[in-house]
């Protein structure tokens, strides 16, 4: 699509889409991101409890609270950029094959959150 988004507007994203809104601070390989808000409604209304209603029942709850660190950079795998940007051409696809990319952005980072709380209800973590 030539799109570009920076890590912390995919990570803000999806936290938004399990009801979090975090707050930054720090640069670089100090930055943190921790928790500003939290709205359990909206992490279970990502749920799809009719199809599980019969297997179990589940209360989706949290222990995480307001100030609680939830995005640290590890060291261990923490690198400068090597390069200013990279970005994907999808124009030979499209020429080949006729594939066009037609998914935002933040319609895929909502199915991916979708389809992991769906694993995450099925396998239990």
């Amino acid at each position: 699509t030539g799109e570009t988004h920076p890590v912390r507007e995919f990570t803000n994203l999806t936290f938004q889409n399990i009801g979090i809104e975090l707050e930054w601070s720090g640069k670089g390989e100090n930055e943190i991101g921790k928790i500003k808000t939290i709205d359990l409604d909206k992490a279970k209304s990502l749920i799809d409890y009719s199809s599980k209603r019969d297997l179990f029942s589940f209360e989706f709850t949290s222990e995480l609270k307001t100030g609680d660190i939830v995005v640290a950079v590890d060291p261990n795998y923490y690198r400068p950029t090597e390069v200013d940007l990279l970005i994907g051409d999808a124009a030979k696809v499209e020429k080949e094959i006729g594939w066009k990319a037609e998914t935002k952005f933040e319609d895929i980072v909502r199915l991916m959150i979708k389809s992991d709380m769906g694993k995450v209800l099925k396998r239990g973590f």
